[in-house]
């Protein structure tokens, strides 16, 4: 019989701690011998550094990974939940597709950091679609569009997207182990 999946619920925003601690997690279970992770998420969004990069890690480990939206799954969290070969998401929930942004405070620019600014907004942009693409078969401009028409889809319609599998409301079997990964502001 296998070993049943680790569970690790993610409610955080995608941050370099959240998504650090779940790095760590994953590869203190696996050194354990772990070879299923089901990954709870509900976050708020946050770093397209930290998001894409979670991603790439995810899919390219030797384990299968499952996620399931449990709340609210936006912005970056959505490329974070790609990271899962199978999808789920409860009936009460949502997805927020958004394009990307640059903050500036304070901040003076030459206009040579301002195209460079641009340029990695575009790149962003073209990352995240892609990687919703890959996962949902549909075609990068589509994606793109739904981005920045600020696309909130319900389940259902996530399903029919392709983005979800099904939607269920059981997160994982009576028993198992659960690691929780949540934000703590700074004191």
């Amino acid at each position: 019989m296998a070993a049943p999946a680790v569970v690790i619920k993610f409610f955080a925003p995608v941050i370099d701690s959240s998504i650090n601690a779940l790095m760590e997690a994953i590869d203190r279970k696996m050194q354990q011998g772990a070879k299923a992770f089901t990954i709870l998420i509900s976050s708020p969004g946050g770093s397209v550094f930290h998001g894409l990069s979670a991603y790439n890690y995810l899919k390219g480990l030797p384990v299968t990974i499952t996620t399931h939206n449990f709340g609210s799954v936006d912005s970056i969290g959505v490329v974070l939940f790609c990271g899962g070969a199978r999808r789920y998401s409860v009936p009460q929930a949502r997805f927020l597709l958004h394009g990307v942004a640059a903050g500036f405070q304070n901040e003076r620019l030459e206009e040579k950091q301002l195209e460079e600014r641009l340029k990695m907004l575009r790149i962003d942009l073209e990352n995240i679609a892609k990687v919703i693409a890959a996962n949902t078969g549909k075609a990068v401009e589509d994606v793109t569009q739904a981005m920045l028409e600020r696309t909130t889809l319900n389940p259902e319609e996530a399903v029919a997207w392709g983005l979800v599998h099904a939607v269920r409301s059981e997160l994982f079997a009576p028993g198992a182990e659960v690691i929780s990964i949540h934000h703590q502001p700074p004191r």
